[in-house]
């Protein structure tokens, strides 16, 4: 079996935290890695499951003893994924699924070869339809949702660092989609798709 880093990257809000979920119940040989994080918990996440729950001193020592293969720092916030989940899905010949940031793939890239790698980056309709998503789901008030769609612009000008990028307008299309790629991808390489031109306005 031809083992696969799986990366999907998107703006908070543009839906890649449910296309993660739905890969991971839909193939049993595709394991989530579990990052690390220094922010707060949010109701109803669970240490383990949806992040390991550490503070800044802990994530900086995992950091110096090298223990991440990459990291990112988020409104104040650290990100890192271990390295040992790769090395574990592997062993057990799985392929593993990481929900990072441009950052962090742009890491994981400098470590390992290209045909290792399927990456994905989910843009969202437009900013207004993203605006929509990040008040739907209740999670930010008025400033934070403010600092996202700032921050949003920025990450959606690294879309064209990944082979596939994928509007997301209709959730269940956009999984179907990513869904048939895996399954090229993971036996042969196909064209990349991409979107040479973007407006996010």
């Amino acid at each position: 079996m031809n083992n696969k880093i799986i990366i999907i990257s998107s703006p908070s809000g543009a839906g890649k935290t449910t296309i993660c979920k739905h890969l991971i119940k839909k193939y049993k040989n595709i394991k989530l890695s579990i990052s690390y994080t220094t922010r707060p918990k949010r109701k109803n996440e669970k240490n383990g499951k949806d992040y390991f729950f550490v503070n800044n001193s802990e994530f900086l020592i995992k950091k110096r003893k090298k223990y991440f293969i990459e990291t990112a720092k988020v409104f104040d916030y650290h990100y890192g994924s271990p390295l040992k989940n790769i090395k574990e899905a592997f062993k057990k010949n799985n392929h593993i699924l990481f929900d990072i940031d441009w950052q962090g793939a742009k890491r994981i890239r400098k470590n390992f070869k290209d045909d290792q790698i399927i990456d994905f980056f989910i843009l969202p309709p437009n900013k207004k339809e993203l605006k929509n998503r990040l008040v739907r789901r209740g999670r930010d008030n008025k400033k934070e949702i403010k600092k996202r769609l700032s921050l949003a612009v920025s990450e959606i000008s690294h879309f064209n660092e990944y082979k596939f990028v994928l509007i997301n307008d209709k959730i269940n299309e956009t999984i179907k989609n990513l869904k048939q790629i895996i399954n090229y991808q993971t036996f042969k390489q196909k064209n990349d798709i991409k979107i040479t031109n973007y407006n996010i306005g």
